[in-house]
């Protein structure tokens, strides 16, 4: 390419599927830094190789969109490249938790937990890619890590402040421990800070896929990136990149951003105008560990398609889990296809309780930063574990969605405080049933009360 020379359409496109199919390495691996230098939301920042609990269940003082007030998050970056780490895990007595891990490609690749190994007390060892050591004795298995890399997200359900101390004596229980202690380990290679901020994204791409190869498969597919540089070891070649190559990197990049905010908001709106997520996070085709479901149910069949997915994913729930684990969904309208809004009352009335093999809850956020709105009963999520809901003769349970609460008694009772403005709603059903995966169970819609 000639220094000054317009970069061609092809290579500003290929650039823009360079983006797509690299921003979740560059998303998740971001977010490592970010948790370990800093905390994310409530978590305060940790080291490789250790837990950060959270204090408590979210409130409107958690300054992240669309977090949980179901479960309590514990959260550890690992870093295996010195070797195994042993992960002990305690005995929850049946209630329910999940400990979720995720590659530095953003793939779920194993669970443990209730659905995934049952509730008991037990040790798993946590291997690095390519470790033909021996299972130490007295471990229930080996999870093998697709990447030196990985995310483990924790999540234990919590009945409320009441129930915090049971949680917290659980989290002091789950520990990791080094098999080969005083082993180098290299955590996250640094990207060249030489490299100018418009094409950073692109450095920090080249430098992690390195070093976090993916899948045979989609190793071939990356292969096609090299007129981007992106395939080059040693120095950055993008300190003093071609001007052309630049603007193609820094137009691709733009493309390629609009393209997943794009499939973020397409319609995917099922009965009464929910929005489900049960397939988001089947993207991962390849890696299949303990508590994962290899089946074809679970994988998208188009692996190219399944790099939008993926960064769709990446960008709005990153870390988020398969739908066989729990799924959300959430709307913005009521049953007529308006705004949901503060200024009306609603009603979402269920005439049978979803089908899950745990528990569910309705949780509120405003719009459009999707975060709790604090109200004078402090109540943020509403469901099957809530105290003192009031069902009909005939089973059935109706919520009442209002800024105000109800003066009926049994309508206080099953009262969810809504914002002034414009709000969400979100349904999670922790392991839910055949219904909810298959899609025969429709979720009723919110109607004007």
């Amino acid at each position: 390419m000639a220094a000054g020379s317009e970069p061609s359409d092809e290579l500003v496109a290929l650039a823009a599927e360079a983006y797509v199919y690299g921003y979740p390495l560059v998303r998740g691996l971001s977010t490592v830094e970010d948790f370990m230098q800093e905390g994310v939301g409530s978590l305060a920042p940790a080291p490789f190789n250790h837990f950060a609990h959270d204090g408590g269940l979210a409130s409107p003082g958690t300054h992240l969109g669309d977090v949980s007030n179901d479960t309590v998050l514990s959260v550890a970056q690992l870093d295996l490249s010195g070797g195994p780490i042993r992960l002990h895990v305690p005995d929850t007595d049946g209630a329910y938790y999940v400990l979720q891990f995720v590659d530095a490609w953003t793939n779920n690749f194993a669970y443990l937990g209730r659905r995934a190994t049952g509730t008991g007390e037990g040790d798993w060892i946590v291997a690095p890619p390519g470790w033909s050591g021996s299972e130490p004795a007295g471990v229930r298995g080996v999870i093998d890590a697709p990447t030196s890399v990985v995310s483990l997200v924790g999540r234990i359900a919590c009945d409320g402040p009441d129930d915090m101390a049971r949680v917290r004596a659980l989290q002091e229980q789950f520990t990791l421990t080094h098999l080969e202690p005083g082993t180098h380990r290299t955590g996250l290679p640094a990207p060249d800070n030489g490299v100018p901020e418009q094409v950073r994204f692109f450095e920090r791409l080249r430098v992690w896929m390195a070093d976090f190869p993916p899948a045979v498969a989609d190793c071939a597919y990356q292969d096609r990136f090299q007129p981007l540089e992106l395939l080059e070891e040693g120095p950055s070649p993008y300190v003093r990149a071609d001007p052309a190559l630049v603007r193609a990197l820094v137009e691709g990049m733009a493309q390629g951003r609009a393209r997943v905010e794009e499939a973020g908001r397409a319609d995917g709106a099922s009965g009464g105008g929910w929005r489900t997520d049960t397939h988001l996070f089947d993207y991962n085709l390849d890696r299949f560990g303990v508590g994962t479901i290899d089946s074809p149910e679970w994988k998208i069949a188009d692996r190219e398609a399944s790099y939008l997915v993926r960064a769709v994913a990446a960008s709005g729930a990153l870390w988020g889990s398969h739908g066989y684990e729990a799924v959300h969904a959430h709307t913005f309208r009521d049953a007529d296809g308006h705004r949901l809004n503060g200024a009306h009352a609603y009603v979402l009335r269920f005439e049978q309780p979803p089908p899950v093999g745990a528990f569910w809850s309705v949780t509120m956020y405003d719009v459009p930063d999707h975060r709790l709105v604090e109200n004078a009963a402090d109540r943020y999520t509403i469901g099957d574990r809530t105290p003192g809901l009031v069902r009909a003769d005939d089973g059935s349970l109706t919520l009442h969605l209002s800024r105000e609460r109800p003066a009926d008694r049994a309508a206080s009772a099953n009262w969810l405080p809504t914002p002034e403005g414009d709000f969400r709603p979100v349904l999670r059903l922790y392991l839910p049933g055949r219904a909810v995966l298959d899609g025969s169970y429709e979720i009723p819609a919110v109607e004007r009360g």
